[in-house]
């Protein structure tokens, strides 16, 4: 008897102790992120009935449990009933105990139809983007308005900041209060384009398209991260959403316009680059886009990547090198980089290639040799 009340002091302080850390584990935030859209609202709702639920049956099956074993312990002489079968309960129970279950599948059940009908419906859009995954960027195609965003990590954050891999060069801009569209696929391998907050996770498979929406009702910046083990660069992936006004965000497409054509009026314009300038655009849009795979130095990882320092391909023939960047090589991670980046963008990378770590081809690749060699 004094050993089961020992064990009966020690589950009180177990219990005492749990309910006196909650506050300790509430700071963890391990709950899903408060919502701000209004089908991720529903999803909230719908995770949230469904733990309740789960919660109150828990506690009511434990409590039965510790008192079955209270009470009807064998120290205390109890003998088991071998009638028990025989009475009412016990032959109608086989049925009552299903007939709750089902009640409180069916109660859960009602909400869960009506949020997976939101969650698949396709109603007309005021914004449509084509979010595409790739090793390991984003690249995020307003449909209606012809401009693209290209989404990489932000490797300036150093490891001690919250936002270390978690931070984006370019952002992917929304407005509030409208439907918004995803069109999502993938370049190389599958990816999942999930933002808590205000998406919900699909995946992106090369070669089909699926689709999400979203109705954003806060302004704010939002943070989500590719939801698929996408290969050595996953974690390199996040994604980061600014939601803001209708009037500012019509603001910022317009900058985006103008900025794009100013892009494209440099890139095709008939001009002989010098090395040095080639080299200095080369060298960042090499760390933005290549460095991931094939390392800062160009050493690249051995076994998976191949060295760019000293290659048969950076020191080799010109033409052969422009032929792997514009259509990638089949059947290893290489993408083809010619829908991806402008003329000037590819030449400054490939002439950065050709010159770096002490490559020293001279070779000072222009637009017009990409525009030739498309």
């Amino acid at each position: 008897m004094s050993e089961l009340k020992q064990i009966f002091k020690r589950g009180l302080l177990l219990i005492a102790s749990t309910l006196f850390s909650i506050p300790a584990f509430a700071v963890r935030e391990y709950n899903l992120p408060e919502p701000a859209s209004t089908i991720t609202r529903e999803i909230y709702d719908l995770h949230m009935l469904t733990a309740t639920v789960a919660t109150i049956i828990m506690i009511i099956v434990t409590g039965i449990i510790v008192y079955a074993l209270i009470k009807f312990r064998k120290s205390t002489g109890y003998q088991a009933d071998q009638n028990f079968n025989h009475t009412w309960f016990g032959r109608w129970s086989w049925a009552l105990v299903p007939a709750i279950v089902l009640g409180i599948d069916f109660s859960v059940a009602g909400s869960a139809v009506k949020t997976l009908g939101n969650i698949e419906s396709h109603d007309p859009a005021a914004v449509t983007v084509k979010v595409t995954g790739s090793q390991w960027k984003w690249t995020y195609d307003y449909m209606e308005d012809g401009v693209k965003i290209v989404s990489n990590l932000n490797k300036d954050i150093p490891s001690t900041d919250d936002l270390y891999l978690r931070d984006v060069d370019n952002r992917l801009v929304l407005p509030i209060n409208q439907r918004i569209r995803f069109l999502h696929t993938a370049t190389d391998v599958l990816h999942a384009w999930w933002v808590p907050a205000i998406a919900y996770k699909k995946d992106s498979i090369p070669g089909y398209i699926n689709e999400t929406w979203t109705m954003i009702d806060k302004e704010g910046v939002y943070r989500g991260q590719c939801a698929e083990n996408c290969g050595t660069g996953h974690a390199y992936m996040p994604i980061v959403v600014e939601a803001m006004s209708e009037a500012n965000y019509a603001e910022w497409m317009n900058e985006q316009k103008l900025a794009m054509v100013a892009a494209v009026a440099e890139s095709s314009a008939d001009k002989t680059w010098p090395l040095a300038e080639l080299m200095e655009r080369g060298e960042k849009l090499y760390n933005t886009n290549c460095a991931g795979c094939h390392m800062p130095t160009g050493t690249g990882l051995p076994g998976v990547f191949p060295a760019l320092k000293g290659s048969a391909v950076a020191l080799g023939d010109l033409a052969k090198h422009n032929e792997v960047v514009l259509k990638g090589v089949a059947g290893t991670a290489m993408a083809a980089w010619a829908s991806q980046l402008n003329d000037l963008e590819l030449a400054a990378i490939i002439t950065y290639e050709r010159n770096a770590w002490g490559n020293d081809t001279g070779d000072a690749v222009q637009p017009a040799d990409i525009k030739a060699a498309r």
